[in-house]
């Protein structure tokens, strides 16, 4: 459970992109098995002998071309449409989502994603051993999630610094959000001071 929660704020969620491309993997992986078993004359030499393009296939095909080109045009069709659709759905900017502290009419109560980006990268900045971090609030209105990104100086203990983040820093998160979980995917990176110059 606590994978799959986690899991929200590593990434986008592609997860009808994977559904699509499992699906036309599996049918291919199939075709390619059924092509294999004929082939080897497993179901008879006579249909492992035909042709890829059977000849029976291809006269049901002459006797209704006007159908079959029309079932092909809006297939090609189909296909295009799904495929610019997902082209453009993974090319859109990842929403920041502003969060919905009080819906009551006329008195709501909305914390923008950036203020909420904001407040947890000053309190992470301010870690023992963190030279600077980089927030962004990711995921929706309703489930909202963390992506932080710690650099940190040479020598930190990257125990404390993690218990600290977790400790102080994100439970402040929760508890200000009023949130029983906040999935956050954390990233620590050394920061590399400039060279010293050798005389």
């Amino acid at each position: 459970m606590r994978k799959s929660i986690a899991a929200k704020a590593l990434s986008r969620s592609y997860s009808g992109e994977r559904t699509w491309v499992f699906l036309v993997g599996l049918l291919a992986l199939l075709g390619g098995a059924l092509a294999l078993v004929v082939g080897f004359g497993l179901l008879g030499e006579f249909r492992g002998r035909r042709p890829l393009l059977d000849p029976m296939a291809l006269g049901w095909l002459g006797g209704h071309a006007t159908p079959a080109r029309a079932a092909a045009i809006v297939l090609g069709i189909l296909l295009v449409v799904f495929g610019l659709r997902g082209t453009l759905r993974s090319l859109r900017p990842e929403p920041r989502p502003d969060l919905d502290l009080d819906r009551t009419e006329g008195a709501e109560l909305v914390v923008t994603a950036a203020a909420i980006s904001g407040a947890v990268q000053a309190d992470a900045e301010q870690l023992g051993g963190v030279s600077r971090a980089r927030v962004r609030a990711v995921g929706s209105r309703t489930s909202p999630a963390l992506r932080i990104t710690l650099w940190l100086h040479e020598g930190t203990d990257l125990k404390g610094v993690w218990e600290d983040l977790d400790g102080r820093v994100l439970t402040r998160a929760r508890e200000s959000l009023g949130l029983d979980v906040l999935p956050t995917a954390v990233r620590l990176e050394l920061d590399t001071s400039a060279a010293k110059r050798v005389r």
